[in-house]
């Protein structure tokens, strides 16, 4: 089974903006602001479809169910399913300060077949100016000080805050309290979940239902890991991210070179440039899944690309 390409699925949020359809290279499929595209899902209601080749028009499940050893290798999840999302976000307003629980937390809270959250972001453009990345919180935050901060409307002042540049990555451990801030352009890899507990909303309204979005305070709290500051992996680094969820490396490519393993599913998602990658064209905001039963392929070109794994490698 050689790569697959799916098609995004682009998501409308308040928060997002404009860049995405052209990012990816495709017309906006309507004038709303789209804070997502999700690149590779396997998520119930927005599954992703392969967009050409012998699979086109399947979803990324079917795919999957007919054989799931040629994606997976040896490594099967025991449900069968994607057990990684894939997307861009483009924020054009600050998202909601925000918290995920861990596997057992979401089996708790949402029964069984619930994964939780562990994430890790890249950046791929920000506004010196106005671009800041919450994560964690300040050295010595407790649940009663955080608790007083919020009812004085001062939540985002307790939270670890730095100006991110482009290439840093940032890996958020389920637990870990967060906020994507303005003028921001990411990827994020996430474990296959949407299980989100909003804490602060920065007072905003939705144009749309006229009333503010829904807080899970006390949910959000119950699964909150206060711990300290969470900094970002420099530019320079080529290993990111090795976690027991999924791994992610960014590669420097300046002509023939290989992507993926034998025997390993991999995704690979080009950041800049372009090329090929196993026989497909590829450019900047390309994503292709390559199957454990393809093993390596042939690329080539001046492209920076990151690639994924799934759990430890």
């Amino acid at each position: 089974m050689g790569p697959l390409r799916f098609e995004p699925i682009f998501k409308s949020m308040l928060w997002g903006g404009r860049r995405l359809p052209g990012y990816l290279g495709l017309d906006a499929p309507h004038d709303d602001p789209i804070g997502e595209a999700w690149v590779l899902s396997d998520v119930d209601g927005s599954l992703s479809r392969v967009a050409s080749g012998e699979h086109a028009g399947r979803t990324l499940r079917d795919v999957i169910a007919d054989d799931p050893a040629a994606i997976f290798g040896e490594h099967i999840p025991a449900d069968g399913r994607f057990p990684l999302l894939l997307k861009f976000i483009d924020a054009k307003q600050e998202l909601s300060v925000q918290v995920h629980p861990n596997d057992e937390q979401a089996v708790a809270h949402k029964g069984d077949g619930h994964r939780g959250k562990t994430e890790a972001w890249v950046i791929l453009d920000a506004n010196p100016a106005t671009s800041r990345i919450y994560a964690g919180f300040n050295d010595g935050v407790t649940t009663s000080s955080f608790r007083e901060a919020m009812s004085l409307e001062k939540t985002h002042e307790l939270l670890h805050a730095f100006t991110p540049k482009p290439g840093d990555c940032v890996f958020l451990e389920a637990g870990t309290v967060h906020a994507i801030g303005a003028d921001i352009l990411l990827f994020e890899v996430q474990q296959t979940s949407d299980i989100t507990y909003r804490l602060h909303d920065w007072n905003r309204v939705d144009a749309k239902t006229g009333q503010p979005r829904e807080l899970h305070v006390e949910q959000a709290l119950a699964v909150a890991g206060f711990t300290g500051p969470c900094s970002a992996v420099t530019a320079t680094d080529e290993t990111l991210v090795n976690c027991r969820h999924f791994t992610l490396h960014r590669r420097t490519l300046d002509g023939p070179s290989t992507a993926g393993q034998a025997g390993c599913c991999r995704v690979v998602v080009v950041i800049s440039g372009s090329g090929t990658i196993g026989g497909l064209d590829v450019k900047t905001g390309s994503v292709l899944l390559l199957p454990a039963a393809g093993g390596a392929v042939e690329c080539s070109g001046t492209m920076e690309y990151l690639e994924c794994g799934i759990g430890e490698a």
